[in-house]
């Protein structure tokens, strides 16, 4: 267990790290130890209906210490960064006023860089926008839309894969929503939601051996917990492959398996796998971009 010191009624603890580190055992002991709640920065922690396929905490350790925005958005909902920001900073706001320690806890370097750094100023994007844009998708795909936008936004298009569905999409939802491109945007000052915050970052860089098996061992532990009924039921929803949601480690390929394209075994090897390179790029982004007072070089138990 680590100590923490100089804590101030307006600190935030921010544990940060990659998957299957051990984030969420560590976040829970220090909210025990000094009087926190926990908030989630997971981007797929925040969808309902799939609590073991993205390792959500059990009902014991939240009945241990206030848990939120974990399961907030139904699977068929596209969150964004901006709508968990303003929810995250309601929350922490709400946890000093209880004279409580509030502790964000994720995987997320997008969700967690927000909060810390501030983020650019784009409005919110009406339901109008996102409606249009969603059936411009469907209708000329992805690859036609990227292209699109590359000719009105070369930077922001140089940066986004052709088939990254999720940001060619919000790339398009800013434009048509401001008349601002992406990267205009990107020139303006960031925006600090809660400036007053006095962040204290513990970030978790294990060995890459260390994170690999601990990847291979959360997924079978996943496995046994009922993982793959969990997949059969949001299938069943027969929710757009492009939702967030259906993205999320492990759903591509248990649906696979389900449909017949492959047996459990090649499933569940080719998650471990794509779990595993996830992780990978996780540990290389908090190593080299997350600033942080506490760096543990092992998973925490």
């Amino acid at each position: 267990m680590i100590e923490l010191h100089d804590l101030k009624p307006n600190s935030v603890v921010v544990v940060a790290g990659p998957t299957a580190s051990g984030k969420s055992a560590l976040a829970l002991d220090i909210a025990l130890k000094y009087n926190g709640v926990i908030i989630n920065a997971d981007s797929m922690q925040v969808y309902q209906g799939t609590p073991i396929i993205s390792a959500v905490p059990d009902i014991e350790e939240r009945q241990k210490v206030n848990h939120y925005l974990y399961e907030i958005f139904p699977p068929n909902y596209n969150g964004t960064v901006v709508e968990w920001l303003n929810l995250a900073v309601v929350e922490i706001k709400k946890t000093w006023s209880e004279n409580k320690l509030p502790i964000v806890v994720g995987g997320t370097g997008l969700y967690i860089d927000n909060l810390i750094n501030g983020t650019t100023p784009i409005p919110e994007v009406s339901r109008k926008i996102r409606i249009q844009v969603k059936s411009d998708m469907e209708q000329k795909g992805v690859k036609e839309m990227h292209r699109l936008l590359s000719v009105i936004d070369a930077k922001t298009a140089s940066k986004i894969s052709d088939n990254d569905t999720t940001r060619v999409r919000r790339a398009w939802e800013i434009y048509l929503e401001t008349g601002k491109t992406m990267s205009e945007w990107f020139k303006i000052p960031m925006l600090q939601k809660i400036p007053e915050a006095d962040f204290l970052v513990v970030k978790i860089i294990p060995t890459a051996q260390e994170l690999d098996e601990r990847c291979y061992l959360r997924f079978d532990k996943m496995i046994a917990e009922g993982a793959l009924e969990e997949v059969k039921k949001i299938k069943e929803l027969n929710l757009d492959k492009n939702l967030p949601a259906m993205k999320m480690l492990g759903i591509p390929e248990l649906c696979s398996y389900l449909d017949g394209k492959c047996s459990l075994d090649e499933a569940v090897s080719l998650a471990k796998l794509h779990t595993r390179q996830y992780a990978k790029r996780q540990r290389t982004w908090f190593k080299n971009k997350l600033k942080a007072q506490i760096c543990l070089e092992h998973c925490y138990p």
